[in-house]
């Protein structure tokens, strides 16, 4: 609230930035999004104004239902918001996607593109999807690799060298700190690049063993995932778990949070000033 002011903003409730403005753009959390949007949104649309989101799931899954007198678009920067604005400074511009769910002024892709390049998104590139490709997708790389896929593997590594005997400041090196050296190639790199600025035997392991790890069985889980976020199973499970106080989300969270790799990377990372502390 006081950097808003601070940085010269002038500061209203979501009602009456609603009322007043042509374009609405809705960056609040999944599961609070279509209350914010039914209480204090919904009441002051007016036909010809915008709804704008980042991310597609309370449309996509029904959660916010917009009359059909108002425009309906997506401008998804692919970073957070940090880098957004980092690079928004740096007058480059961060890589977005753009997509249309409603045209009721027949003006939506110029206003989301005019959004897009108020960003200096049009500076990286623009990509046209759909607000389910958009969700369906984001969705199924949160949990098959971004997040599940990835923190799991890194778990199952740091677990077998440890029952094995290693020491687990040692495990967690190899298995967990190690990694984000190897994503930083491939990021900048591709994953072929990524190949080819390792040792030579890191690169034949990767090869000759990889698909060992990845098998047609988790391949198999992966289509399941899909299959989940693509009827809603997932998103029905997701909103009941919201509406119930998130008993599953806090046990997990807790069972997580008390993983001994937990307490060693904290540890560990204390010894390293050079990283991020937020």
């Amino acid at each position: 609230y006081q950097i808003a002011i601070d940085d010269g903003w002038e500061v209203v409730d979501s009602a009456t930035a609603a009322k007043q403005a042509d374009l609405i753009q809705i960056l609040t959390q999944d599961h609070i999004q279509a209350s914010v949007y039914n209480a204090f949104i919904e009441p002051n649309l007016t036909e010809g104004k915008a709804l704008i989101f980042s991310h597609g799931f309370n449309i996509h899954y029904g959660q916010i239902v917009p009359p059909k007198n108002v425009d309906v678009f997506m401008i998804a920067p692919k970073g957070p918001g940090a880098l957004v604005r980092e690079c928004y400074i740096a007058d480059t511009g961060v890589p977005s996607l753009v997509a249309i769910y409603q045209d009721a002024t027949g003006n939506a892709m110029k206003l989301a593109l005019a959004y897009g390049k108020g960003l200096k998104a049009s500076k990286a590139g623009i990509l046209e999807t759909t607000f389910a490709e958009e969700t369906e997708t984001d969705l199924f790389g949160e949990q098959a690799v971004l997040c599940g896929g990835v923190s799991e593997l890194i778990i199952a590594g740091f677990d077998t060298l440890v029952e094995a005997g290693y020491q687990p400041e040692i495990a967690y090196f190899e298995v967990c700190h190690e990694l984000g050296l190897i994503l930083d190639l491939i990021h900048n790199f591709g994953i072929e690049g990524m190949r080819r600025r390792v040792s030579d035997t890191a690169e034949y392991g990767d090869l000759s063993r990889g698909k060992r790890i990845i098998t047609e069985d988790t391949r198999d889980e992966m289509w399941q995932m899909l299959r989940e976020v693509q009827d809603g199973s997932f998103a029905k499970e997701w909103i009941l778990e919201n509406m119930t106080g998130r008993p599953c989300f806090n046990a997990l969270l807790r069972e997580g949070d008390e993983h001994p790799i937990v307490e060693v990377g904290q540890r560990l990372r204390a010894m390293m000033p050079w990283l991020k502390k937020a």
